[in-house]
């Protein structure tokens, strides 16, 4: 059986100037310890700082790459869900990357941070980028 753990830095607020930031460095000793096969961490926004802190430590483990920001109307480009998951692949094989969206589309109770329409559309950038992805490195 496969675990992971997902880090959420927060859904509670479509201003991303209220949302927790800074890079992954400080969690790095307890990510590691943990005995678990993937991470799931947001890096759809500059608030998640640079992808070398995680893949210089945690590239023997499989990263859930938050690559689409759930608190914002416009669907991404597959083009830069591309470009951030070749950033990833510095790290990680191509079989050790997955995307997904920060926090999954994460709701409170009957208050949704996205519209159900934009939420579709920016899961279709997301596959649209890992068929891209899969054309490039199999």
């Amino acid at each position: 059986m496969r675990t992971g753990v997902h880090v959420c830095r927060g859904n509670w607020s479509r201003d991303e100037g209220v949302l927790l930031t800074g890079d992954y460095h400080a969690l790095l000793p307890a990510l590691e310890a943990m005995s678990v096969d993937q991470f799931v961490l947001e890096y759809a926004t500059p608030r998640a700082g640079e992808l070398a802190v995680v893949g210089a430590a945690l590239s023997d483990r499989e990263l859930g790459l938050g690559c689409v920001n759930p608190r914002t109307d416009a669907a991404e480009e597959p083009s830069s869900i591309v470009a951030r998951a070749e950033e990833a692949l510095q790290y990680f094989a191509p079989e050790q990357v997955f995307l997904n969206p920060d926090c999954g589309f994460g709701c409170f109770a009957n208050r949704c941070v996205n519209e159900e329409a934009n939420a579709v559309a920016k899961l279709r950038s997301m596959v649209a980028a890992a068929e891209e992805l899969r054309i490039r490195y199999g």
